[in-house]
């Protein structure tokens, strides 16, 4: 079924044809006697779309064709969205929309549609969209009128629209906050993470983003997920800036039970750095996007975990009640922390979730992957809620995210700035090395007690000393035993109250 709509407010070129299942959706939708042209969009259509494709067998988005798909890397890195032709560009509005074109990895394309005065309108795809293409690359692109993503761009100033945020992948997106480079990633949903049974990984298949005014500094955009198992409805409310916030409303429609599923899913990588070297000589001091999970549980304490490259995946499971936030760090703000002029790892993007609303049981799980190379995304972490989603009863979830340089942390408590590990000065026995800065002013070390427990062995020895970052190190000396797995937890004490960041480990002796 095609809905034909009058042609666009934003270009003279508009393909008219919107996807059949929106199209349907909005004729099902309108009163008797109305006709589609006082179709009116919003946010309630995609859940409508979202419910009614659960009802349905999955279908995977057809492949582009062939010319496509035979573009090698060099190929398709050439093909650029024409600058000209950025949905609103030119225009008082402080946003711009450019598009990727499908090919070569990415294999499928999605629907995407403008919102404006309520009416959902198709992108405009012509032959001259892409620039660094073939007169037939072009007719190509054109034809099939869709896209592999879009990327957003925004006027921090008024010289120039930055390009902040990115869409673009199965239901992977990526933001910026100003001063800022790209670095981790985030999903709109993870199922089956690092389950011998395989990873089944969602898509957005259909997007629609609204114009915002000419003064609005937000933008919103809807996107339907789908998945063998399960579709969605999701809202992004997005607010470019320092640090650029989103907050993302999902209802998720379950074709079939899911018992593990990712909430607030970040995708980063972590190939080496303080806690460990590299397995070759490598000039840089540090190789990673993100070189820490953080926590703040339910109870109100703000827990470190530094990540790790192991020998051998790594699953780790934090047990909460209603958490009240999680991300992953890159604490590292300093060129010299990794010595890389090109890949500026020191201006990466933290990213912080926080919910909105009681989310009940469950548990922050962290997965950490083995990999010999920084181009492999090897880090997961997100929610996985304990009660499974079933067939029938709507699953709804909230949160506010940022992508800040750091998450914020109490005025006066200590922050963990830097872990080590190594080898007590001649003797066996591993050390742990946990450098502190923000401790509370004024206070006596031999007043406070690094507080130590571990799963596994003994703890030999703990000793604390100034450092030059206004904290304390504190230096763990621990026999193992014989254990090849200890999970160590520590954190400062005053009298009887933490004063710093409870910091987890998992030591493991290969």
């Amino acid at each position: 079924m095609q809905l034909r709509l009058p042609a666009s407010p934003y270009s003279s070129a508009v393909n008219t044809g919107i996807p059949a299942l929106f199209a349907a959706l909005v004729l099902l939708l309108l009163p008797f006697g109305s006709s589609a042209q006082e179709a009116r969009f919003s946010h309630n259509v995609v859940i409508e779309a979202a419910r009614a494709l659960a009802e349905t067998r999955f279908q995977p988005l057809e492949a582009v064709p062939d010319e496509l798909l035979s573009l090698n890397y060099d190929q398709y890195r050439s093909i650029r969205y024409r600058k000209g032709a950025a949905i609103w560009g030119g225009t008082p509005t402080r946003f711009s929309i450019e598009f990727f074109a499908p090919g070569s990895l990415y294999d499928t394309g999605v629907d995407i549609s403008i919102v404006e005065n309520a009416r959902a309108l198709p992108i405009p795809l012509d032959e001259d969209a892409f620039e660094g293409v073939s007169d037939e690359i072009g007719e190509i692109l054109a034809s099939i009128a869709k896209v592999a993503g879009f990327r957003l761009h925004y006027s921090f100033n008024e010289d120039y629209q930055d390009e902040f945020i990115v869409f673009q992948g199965a239901s992977y997106f990526r933001a910026v906050s100003e001063g800022q480079s790209y670095g981790l990633s985030a999903r709109g949903l993870a199922i089956d993470v690092a389950e011998p049974t395989g990873e089944e990984f969602p898509i957005f298949r259909e997007f629609w983003i609204e114009r915002p005014s000419s003064r609005a500094d937000s933008i919103v955009v809807h996107a339907l997920l789908d998945s063998p198992r399960v579709t969605g409805a999701y809202r992004f409310g997005i607010y470019p800036g320092a640090p650029t916030r989103m907050d993302v409303e999902a209802t998720l429609f379950a074709r079939s039970e899911l018992r593990h599923i990712g909430i607030g899913t970040l995708t980063s990588m972590y190939t080496f750095g303080s806690m460990d070297t590299s397995d070759r000589p490598d000039y840089r001091s540090a190789v990673h996007d993100s070189d820490g999970l953080a926590i703040l549980n339910g109870k109100g304490e703000y827990i470190w975990r530094p990540l790790n490259n192991p020998r051998a995946l790594q699953i780790s499971a934090f047990m909460d009640y209603n958490p009240q936030g999680f991300g992953l760090m890159q604490r590292q703000r300093s060129l010299e922390d990794y010595q890389d002029l090109e890949a500026n790892y020191h201006s990466r993007p933290s990213a912080w979730i926080r919910p909105v609303g009681n989310w009940g049981e469950g548990h922050v799980t962290l997965v950490e992957i083995p990999t010999p190379s920084e181009f492999n995304d090897n880090i997961v972490a997100y929610w996985q809620p304990a009660t499974p989603l079933v067939p029938g009863e709507p699953f709804r979830f909230a949160y506010h995210m940022s992508w800040p340089d750091e998450r914020p942390l109490p005025e006066g408590f200590g922050r963990v700035t830097r872990s080590a590990y190594g080898l007590k000065l001649a003797q066996p026995h591993p050390q742990m090395v946990i450098d502190y800065s923000d401790l509370p002013a004024g206070i006596n070390l031999n007043d406070v007690n690094f507080d130590v427990t571990v799963s596994a062995g003994t703890v030999l020895e703990t000793i604390a000393q100034p450092n030059h970052l206004d904290g304390a190190r504190f230096i763990v000396t621990f026999d193992p035993r014989g254990a090849e797995l200890i999970e160590i937890r520590g954190k400062p004490v005053l009298q009887g109250q933490p004063i710093g960041e409870t910091w987890l480990y998992r030591w493991t002796g290969n």
